[in-house]
């Protein structure tokens, strides 16, 4: 016997369905298959790449909408617009952003219905915003879609020449100092105000500076710049602006410049990899960059490059790092060599030897519980 309130729970969940999903359930993956004029076993391959869970050959859970969308991507492949070797990789990585997507969204409209009880009491009222909200939000991601298409279209033309997947950029990591202790300082409303104010920041500055961000990771941001220029002003922009912010942790970060392999919105190489690396041996507050990225940033007389100590990391036995800093105003005469050698004393400026340690910057105070 159902609970009471079960089977409004049941006929809501149908509703969205049927609005979600173009219709109502009424195929097998086998019938989808027949119909769409796909062999069994690539259609079950390409439904496993898009992340959803395995169905039963006689599970009817699809519909006419599927129907279109695997007929679609089986005349993508024909006209070979999409090379079948890498038809699953293409599957994959679309189905693992438009998940995220999808997911962020659900959040979203629940938080919604959880915060308007009037509206959570009414499964029809439910059922009519989700096919109202439905359009909007096709037609504002098609736009910022169309929008990124022309963005990378227009640097995939300026140099015709170049291999869009291999090529030189820099790369960068800047992540927040101390967020494993910040877990356990704080709630988890805090938390995710934390993380949605690095991210707002990350994306800000990354999208001023002419860069891509790759993906957040939790505390992380990795991003791509096509200049040596443009990574440093992004790296050193969201140090200035989250060391002035007192509800966001210190940051650090590490960035090197070089070839590197671009597959489906992610980057990889040795590249990559340094970045990392250098970015996980930086101090709060700090910058560091590679020997080729220091070689092109120590011909701007915008920053300052200070060598360091070669460090042993994973994979790496003698990575040779570099401080990266904003260029300091430079005064002249006695006064200079004065100002110079009182501040090695007081402990703010650097010893010329650059084999010396960094000196460890004042702890940032701790943000203030709510």
């Amino acid at each position: 016997m159902s609970e009471p309130g079960e089977s409004s729970a049941d006929d809501l969940q149908q509703r969205l369905e049927r609005v979600l999903l173009g219709g109502k359930r009424k195929y097998t993956r086998l019938e989808v298959a027949a119909k769409a004029g796909v062999p069994d076993e690539r259609s079950r391959r390409l439904w496993r790449a898009l992340g959803f869970a395995t169905v039963d050959d006689d599970e009817v859970v699809f519909t006419d909408a599927d129907v279109d969308a695997m007929r679609t991507a089986d005349q993508l492949v024909r006209s070979g617009m999409i090379d079948k070797s890498i038809e699953v990789s293409v599957t994959r990585a679309l189905g693992q952003h438009l998940s995220r997507l999808a997911e962020w969204q659900v959040h979203l409209l629940w938080t919604l219905i959880t915060e308007n009880q009037e509206l959570g009491r009414d499964e029809r009222q439910i059922a009519r915003l989700v096919d109202g909200l439905l359009p909007e939000l096709e037609q504002v991601q098609n736009y910022v879609w169309r929008r990124h298409l022309a963005a990378y279209a227009g640097r995939a033309l300026a140099s015709p020449e170049e291999d869009l997947e291999s090529k030189t950029e820099v790369v960068g990591f800047v992540d927040m100092v101390g967020y494993t202790r910040l877990t356990r300082r704080i709630e988890e409303s805090e938390l995710s105000e934390v993380l949605d104010r690095f991210e707002m920041l990350a994306t800000d500055v990354i999208g001023q500076h002419h860069g891509r961000v790759v993906k957040m990771i939790g505390d992380e941001v990795l991003f791509v710049a096509d200049s040596a220029v443009d990574g440093a002003e992004i790296a050193l922009a969201l140090s200035e602006r989250s060391a002035a912010d007192a509800d966001l942790p210190e940051v650090r970060a590490g960035m090197a410049s070089g070839r590197i392999l671009s597959r489906f919105g992610d980057v990889y190489g040795s590249v990559v990899n340094v970045a990392s690396r250098l970015t996980s041996v930086a101090r709060p507050g700090t910058i560091l960059v590679d020997k080729e990225l220091a070689a092109e940033l120590a011909k701007e007389p915008a920053y300052e490059i200070r060598a360091r100590r070669p460090v042993s990391v994973r994979g790496y036995h003698r990575l040779r790092p570099s401080a990266l800093r904003r260029s300091p105003e430079q005064p002249t005469g006695m006064f200079a060599s004065s100002q110079h050698l009182a501040a090695e004393m007081l402990g703010l400026k650097e010893p010329d030897d650059p084999s010396e340690p960094e000196v460890t910057p004042s702890p940032k105070p701790r943000r203030r519980r709510r």
